[in-house]
């Protein structure tokens, strides 16, 4: 159906959405696309006979922030391939995710869900979770746009941002996502310089103008205020569909408020998103079982934990005795290893056991629980049996964290640190045995400054997903080898961190740290932190050389070597930054520009290539309003993390020629 077929009347109420999962069909007249929640497994939602509406379970990925502690394209893409499979065995024409808002506070409640305090990481993996999304018939809705980085009043707040900082920092996931040419775009609940994320018609500009995104822009659920303003500045559709929201735009309609070609304009893109999701459902032809599809999602949580910290305790010995404890190791409800929110997944299947893993590894273990997850639950625990358990064991393995309980939308942490009785359990035990090694599952940084000193190891965990269970025997036994790396900095506390200093009232949020996000900040003010950006360790060891610049057409060609020293496989994520000597405006000491992930194999060695374009040089000029490469000296380095820094070289950049020094 074309646009002319349609009434003024049918295309104001196409505008506005059908129910609180579809788009209007007109029964039948135009394809109905249908939505769903699921950035880390399908939340599809289904009325039962008696009316209660429910969520079919199924396989539960791991969370956003590990998959970014992956660093790696190809499992974003495994990731997004999957949940398209899941997505098209439901029925789903629109899986609305990825997050891709930047990591600014450690205690945003929905860290989680997003990838990074780094814009380019951020986007260059969303990018790959788009492809793979809607290489199986699926769209992907890449969300929230934009500057929604706490979830304190968030309907109402109003993020202010000065411009370079949102070019630079939180436009550019959205523009390297657009890349892939996802479906859709979600806009965010919160203002961003007092206009609201609904009716952020100078955002959507550049998203459509400069981004190339050539896709529906639709609003979180109850995000609209003002469905006129929002159609006026470029909303197409509204979600979920709203009575007086829509009774109020056709009377502004009638009241001249807003013009017939105005509504065209959402009306005509809303149809496109119908037509393109109807030829996109030819392509669902599944490629995994859902048992492949379960394997896949260990894939990811194996490649997603971070060893931040090994003093010789791992991998476990051959015949060693383990003494495990903490609600985390074996939780009577899975969801607690998982943020809450529109995320949630109902595990297909619900079982989450460590000892038993370590078990079939032939790990002789004892388990206590031996404290609850927080003070606030009314359980008497046996910590002491914990620390008796522990003084007799070899190794002690303290299984702790966060969950849907501390971390969840529409609220933020309160805190950094993890409830006071679990820090008590990780002292009290270590105080036993001095091979302590600390499991941790949780969507963002932790402070261990309490802690840290008397562990004699650390495991990310994360949010690690079905399986998960497995995949961390495997680790700790030495059946895997680690391969993660943080994609955020852990700062020694939260009082570190400049934006929890900044400007916050019940209406405004300034970001007045600018450019210093992360690690941009500690490494620009050589700030110490208990761990930095891209750090993880490995059971292998790797060594870096031979740096060779070659400048292209149209940036440098820069190719390193990385040999594995040891006798182990391994994977190495290498980090490429740059630094600009002597800028002529505020630049951070260092920022991300690429990375690569080979595996290489014990005792070899390879060489890794890769191009920087000129952009990966440039600053968003705010008195030009565009991107501009300064006349220059610029110093690339290489690095096994943001601060342990491998390899350098420097290149000259006059009249938009490179040449290397």
């Amino acid at each position: 159906m074309k646009l002319s077929d349609l009434t003024i009347e049918e295309k104001l109420r196409l505008i506005c959405g059908k129910g609180a999962w579809h788009t209007e069909d007109f029964g039948g007249k135009l394809p109905a696309v249908f939505m769903s929640d699921g950035p880390v497994g399908l939340r599809t939602m289904y009325e039962r006979e008696d009316g209660v509406w429910d969520t079919y379970p199924a396989v539960a990925y791991p969370s956003v922030q590990v998959l970014a502690n992956t660093w790696s394209e190809d499992c974003a893409r495994l990731m997004g391939e999957c949940l398209g499979e899941d997505a098209a065995e439901r029925g789903v024409d629109l899986l609305l995710g990825p997050g891709v808002n930047i990591k600014r506070n450690p205690l945003n409640g929905r860290n989680f869900e997003y990838f990074s305090e780094d814009p380019c990481l951020t986007g260059t993996l969303a990018k790959a979770y788009v492809e793979g999304v809607q290489s199986r018939g699926v769209g992907a809705c890449v969300k929230h746009f934009c500057c929604n980085n706490l979830e304190f009043d968030r309907l109402h707040q109003s993020s202010d941002v000065d411009e370079r900082t949102l070019r630079e920092v939180y436009y550019r996931p959205f523009e390297i996502a657009c890349e892939a040419h996802p479906v859709a775009v979600m806009c965010s609940y919160n203002r961003i310089n007092g206009t609201y994320g609904s009716e952020y018609k100078k955002g959507y500009d550049v998203l459509r103008g400069e981004f190339g995104f050539d896709g529906a822009i639709i609003s979180d659920w109850d995000a609209v205020r003002d469905r006129t303003a929002a159609a006026k500045a470029g909303l197409d559709v509204e979600m979920p569909f709203n009575e007086r929201n829509y009774e109020r735009l056709v009377a502004d309609f009638k009241a001249g408020r807003i013009t017939e070609a105005e509504i065209d304009a959402c009306a005509s893109r809303v149809l496109a998103l119908g037509e393109r999701v109807l030829s996109m459902r030819g392509q669902r032809v599944p490629k995994r079982t859902e048992a492949e599809r379960a394997e896949a999602a260990k894939t990811v949580a194996a490649e997603g934990a971070v060893l931040l910290k090994n003093d010789g305790v791992l991998p476990l010995a051959k015949g060693a005795k383990a003494a495990v404890c903490g609600y985390y190791a074996k939780p009577d409800d899975v969801k607690t290893l998982a943020g809450g929110g529109s995320s949630q997944v109902v595990w297909k299947d619900a079982s989450f056991d460590l000892p038993a893993q370590l078990t079939a590894r032939g790990v002789e273990n004892v388990y206590e629980q031996g404290c609850a997850i927080d003070t606030v639950w009314s359980v008497r625990m046996d910590m002491r049996r914990a620390r008796l358990n522990a003084s007799a064991s070899d190794v002690n393995l303290v299984c702790v964290g966060t969950g849907n309980l501390i971390e969840f939308e529409e609220g933020d942490r309160r805190s950094m640190r993890l409830p006071d009785v679990q820090e008590k359990l990780i002292l009290e035990t270590a105080k036993e045995n001095q091979n302590t090694v600390v499991i941790l599952f949780a969507g963002a940084a932790v402070d261990m400054s309490a802690w840290l000193d008397s562990v004699a190891g650390v495991v990310y965990a994360g949010f690690p997903g079905m399986g998960a269970d497995a995949v961390l025997a495997d680790l700790l036994t030495g059946a895997r080898n680690f391969c993660g790396k943080t994609s955020e900095t852990f700062p020694y506390e939260l009082a570190d961190v400049p934006a929890a200093e900044s400007f916050l009232s019940a209406g405004v949020t300034r970001y007045q740290e600018g450019l210093d996000i992360g690690y941009r900040y500690f490494t620009s003010y050589d700030m110490p932190v208990l761990f930095p950006f891209g750090h993880g360790l490995s059971y292998s060891e790797f060594v870096y050389s031979d740096l060779t610049l070659v400048p292209t057409e149209t940036g440098v060609r820069a190719s390193f070597s990385i040999e594995n020293t040891s006798e182990r496989d391994g994977a190495e994520v290498a980090q490429v930054y740059v630094h600009e000597c002597a800028p002529l405006v505020y630049r951070p000491e260092e920022e991300l520009r690429d990375f690569v992930k080979p595996f290489i194999k014990g005792g070899e060695r390879t060489t890794v290539a890769l191009i920087l374009p000129m952009r990966a040089f440039a600053h968003w000029s705010a008195s030009r309003d565009e991107w501009v490469v300064t006349d220059g000296v610029y110093e690339l380095r290489i690095g096994a993390s943001c601060t342990d820094i491998r390899l350098t070289a420097k290149i000259r950049i006059e009249n938009g020629k490179i040449s290397v020094l």
